[in-house]
């Protein structure tokens, strides 16, 4: 039996003559980072006979004896032990934050984590958006507990206070607080029956607060809220009699709202070290540790015991009932499945304890460092160690699976199922929640797999890992493959899809259809053609390329998927595919849904027009067109796009019929350089203001209407307060978009020469690759033909002996679309009523347009003799076409939604049911 703590004279505190324990130094020296762990949060000293703690209380590896944070050991290799062909979980996605994540919970819609800097953070499981942030503590946020019912949260933190939230609205309800010295709260459970808060702390005590009592208890005054105290060595007096200045406190609650601990209702000493954890069960009546039944309390602390306390039903007091003692090692984190006890330990061993007989039942080194933290859902059990592994292990604790979960220390998880799936979330020092898939892996992906987001995701990931680079030969077989699978998920959801072959040697269009339901009492719907692309354009994979993830391999970070082609186009793809699928399987599909998805978009749309034509009576009759390749004007406010310029892409060369020249010795003012003939030549195109200047460009480009002035209107009074558009007034706001939108322009990319690079050539030719972005009414032969016959009458005035050439190399019309269309009036009902889920206000969309070009979009118009409509599916942040190329998960999954209202005569209620949370 371990000694008692002695209580003498220098352990007391001189205002309250009760014992005094070490409290948090806040003004320490911080600590590093990547060494936070839930033992030592606020510079912690361990308990020792000098500072009335005990002498033997067991300490982490990663302490050394003065309570400093060190290095942790390396062990031999990697953390061992794995089995052999062991199956490994799932990284769903990781969410990023500034400090170490030291608690998390869960709900079924939220997962909640506390961090270092004091937050609570709240994610939303199905999206992983962050729902939202709180300033919860002064402190670390130690622990975190949600009642049963899910309505409230209890936050324990190294400030020694327990606060308690509003799990919905994230209201602070009550801050609970000791008015003894307790130090860090290390972790806090709660009785809903009862409705009593349990918290164990530094000080080794136990206490409670029934929060039926509130109401009849005295309003405590701040005088001992622990913000207030006066500390014996930052608040004693110096040199001449004088305090140091006390720092300012922050907001501490209103006084109606504090809750101050009763005396009666702390166990002091209820631990010979630390009380790390707790748990709170319920017992049958006639169990073998709980006669009576009802509810009982273990708490773990470090002097290697583990507590049970019953509980009496009448004061909520608890009692000493039975003690298990693990040893030396101190009990770091604790879970419970049915009636075994599974506790973790320092040096990296679990304990396993049959409540019933109080019988240890193995004990095992599991681990190569400290265990802190225990989860269990179902039968399986999950355990994560200092080292930065987690293991999972079945209900006969035999070894399933071992895997890195951070980079650092893990500091806590969560587990609970969704959808079918084993979801376990893990929290560490790398300032990270991930969120793992640890479904057992002789379950069958149809049965892991229940809802229409996870499958979504899957496929994604499946298809972003196809390198489907268009303009690269050497991925001709990756485009292919890509292509096939898309032709195969078609089928698998209800289509019939085929291949159409493009030009030779380019890739296939997939051509799909789903075919209306034909429902008895039901008109026959339109028959509606969706236009998008499988291929990308390049992504270097080489270390630090620039890309933060692989770019072929899909990655969930920050509520976002990362990967080429995730946003442009394969994500709106596939979510389109997916809407229409689960239409037929609905037998609520009263169109025909086409899709025409072609490779070679990102290379000029390349064989695409002519295989179209080849097939046109094959696709068949065509009333809407629907693109989904575009992006919103910010980060926030959804949009449509009604309008594209067209472009001309050309090649301007001016090259001499002699070799490349030294300058030293052939250079002259008689010697008609080719490079001085281009610029020149490129200079006739604009004027020093940017006025295109060739000779009835701009005269077919129709005035700005009222409509659309108002239009502009709306677009500028949404974004002038956003932090990109600051800067400018709302009149350059609107100038800037209708410059950029519905005027045309030019544009010089390149200018390229031959010859050695270096200052001593005049090369024999030189090239300009220059653009015009036309507008509609701008006729594309027309502006062709300008252009050429300008650059060559210009030329001419030079009276030059060099040769100039001039080449198209690409061409696509504009487009203008009707936004008083049907198509777009049901795209705009399907945006208000999906968005404006959870907001007071109805989201109206911008109608917008833009300056880019999708070559098809004005043929397939003119091909099919029907209206097309453009839905923006990704934020202006998505970083299409550049590194770190992402989409939103909240606006994948409401992309789907869009698509179902936009594919379904249903009523428009249909589209909101069963929204993803955010």
């Amino acid at each position: 039996m371990s000694p008692a703590i002695p209580v003498g004279p220098a352990l007391l505190h001189p205002a309250t003559t009760t014992p005094l324990c070490p409290r948090s130094i806040s003004n320490r020296a911080p600590y590093k980072n990547h060494h936070r762990c839930p033992l030592m949060m606020n510079g912690l000293r361990p308990l020792s006979p000098s500072n009335g703690g005990r002498a033997d209380t067991p300490l982490p590896r990663f302490l050394d004896s003065s309570g400093l944070l060190i290095d942790p050991p390396v062990g031999n290799g990697k953390e061992g032990g794995g089995a052999t062909g062991e199956e490994m979980p799932t990284l769903l996605h990781r969410v990023k934050h500034s400090a170490s994540i030291l608690s998390l919970c869960v709900s079924d819609e939220l997962i909640y984590a506390g961090s270092q800097s004091g937050e609570i953070l709240v994610w939303s499981i199905e999206t992983f958006q962050l729902v939202k942030s709180v300033q919860a503590h002064q402190g670390s946020v130690l622990c975190l507990y949600l009642a049963d019912d899910q309505s409230v949260l209890f936050s324990s933190a190294g400030d020694a206070i327990v606060n308690v939230w509003d799990a919905k609205t994230f209201e602070n309800l009550y801050g609970i607080y000791s008015t003894f010295d307790v130090g860090d709260v290390f972790c806090v459970v709660y009785s809903s029956a009862l409705q009593t808060a349990y918290f164990g702390a530094q000080n080794t005590s136990i206490q409670w607060y029934d929060l039926k009592a509130k109401d009849s208890r005295p309003r405590p005054t701040l005088t001992s809220h622990p913000s207030h105290r006066n500390h014996r060595f930052f608040d004693s007096k110096g040199p001449g009699g004088r305090t140091a200045p006390r720092p300012a406190s922050k907001v501490v609650p209103p006084g109606s709202r504090l809750l101050e601990v009763d005396q009666e209702n702390i166990v002091q000493y209820a631990h010979y070290g630390y009380v790390y954890c707790m748990l709170l069960i319920t017992l049958p009546s006639g169990s073998e540790i709980g006669g009576d039944g009802g509810e009982m309390l273990l708490s773990g602390g470090g002097d290697g015991v583990v507590k049970l306390w019953t509980i009496n039903p009448a004061t909520s007091a608890i009692a000493s009932s039975l003690s298990l003692s693990a040893g030396d090692s101190g009990v770091l984190s604790m879970a419970i499945n049915d009636t075994m006890l599974y506790c973790g330990l320092t040096d990296g061993e679990i304990c396993i304890w049959d409540l019933d007989t109080r019988q240890l039942i193995r004990s095992l080194r599991a681990h190569c460092d400290d265990v802190l933290t225990m989860s269990v859902m179902g039968n399986c059990i999950f355990s994560g160690s200092a080292s930065g592994y987690s293991r999972k292990w079945n209900q006969r604790f035999e070894h399933m699976s071992r895997w890195q979960s951070h980079s650092g220390l893990i500091l806590a998880s969560a587990a609970t199922k969704r959808h079918g799936r084993l979801i376990y979330i893990t929290g560490g020092n790398d300032n990270c929640v991930a969120i793992w898939d640890a479904s057992a892996l002789v379950q069958a992906e149809s049965q892991a797999l229940r809802s229409q987001n996870d499958q979504l995701l899957c496929s994604l990931s499946k298809m972003v890992s196809f390198r489907t680079v268009s303009s690269d030969p050497s991925y001709a077989e990756e485009c292919r493959r890509g292509a096939t699978y898309l032709k195969q998920l078609f089928r698998r959801y209800g289509a019939t899809a085929t291949l159409l072959p493009s030009e030779e040697g380019r890739n296939p269009i997939v051509h799909a259809r789903f075919g209306s339901c034909g429902r008895k009492g039901r008109s026959k719907g339109k028959t509606i053609l969706f236009y998008g692309h499988y291929d990308v354009i390049p992504a270097s994979e080489s270390a630090g390329a620039g890309w933060q993830t692989r770019p072929f391999e899909l990655t969930g970070m920050n509520g976002y998927l990362y990967g080429r082609g995730v946003s442009d186009n394969k994500g709106p793809c596939l979510a389109a595919l997916f809407a229409a699928g689960e239409l037929v399987q609905e037998q609520e599909l009263d169109a025909d849904i086409m899709f025409l998805i072609e490779g070679e978009e990102e290379s000029g749309s390349r064989g695409f027009v002519d295989a179209v034509r080849r097939n046109k009576d094959f696709i068949g009759d065509v009333d809407w067109i629907l693109l989904a390749n575009s992006y919103w004007l910010d980060d926030d406010v959804p949009c449509l796009t009604y309008g594209l310029r067209g472009v001309i892409h050309a090649t301007v060369v001016v090259e001499s019929d002699k070799p490349d020249l030294h300058s030293g010795v052939e250079g002259s003012r008689l010697n008609r350089e080719p490079t001085i003939d281009l610029v020149n030549l490129l200079a006739k195109l604009t004027s020093p203001n940017g006025k295109v200047l060739i000779p009835g460009f701009s005269e077919p480009v129709r005035p700005v209407t009222p409509a659309e002035e108002e239009m502009y209107t709306a677009i500028t009074n949404a974004i002038v307060n956003k932090p990109d558009w600051s800067h400018l007034t709302a009149a350059q706001i609107k100038d800037h978009l209708m410059s950029k939108w519905r005027f045309p322009s030019l544009t010089i990319h390149k200018v390229s020469v031959s010859g050695p690079s270096n200052a001593t050539i005049i090369p024999r030719a030189a090239s300009a690759s220059i653009s015009l972005r036309i507008v509609p009414d701008q006729e594309l032969s027309v502006i062709k033909e300008q252009l050429v016959s300008y650059l060559r009458g210009e030329y001419s005035s030079f009276s030059s002996n060099n040769k100039l050439i001039i080449t198209i190399d690409h061409e696509a019309e504009p487009w203008l679309g009707d936004p008083e269309n049907d198509a777009f009036r049901t795209l705009e009902e399907a945006v208000m009523d999906v968005w404006s889920e959870g907001n007071e206000e109805r989201v109206r969309p911008l109608y917008i347009r833009e300056g880019g070009s999708i070559p098809t979009a004005r043929f397939l118009e003119k091909e099919f003799g029907a209206p097309a409509a453009h839905l923006p599916c990704g934020q202006a942040s998505d970083q299409a076409h550049l590194d770190d190329e992402r989409l939103r998960l909240v606006n994948l999954y409401k992309v789907c939604f869009f698509f179902s209202f936009f594919f379904s005569s249903s009523p428009l209620h249909r589209v909101t049911e069963g929204l993803p949370g955010v």
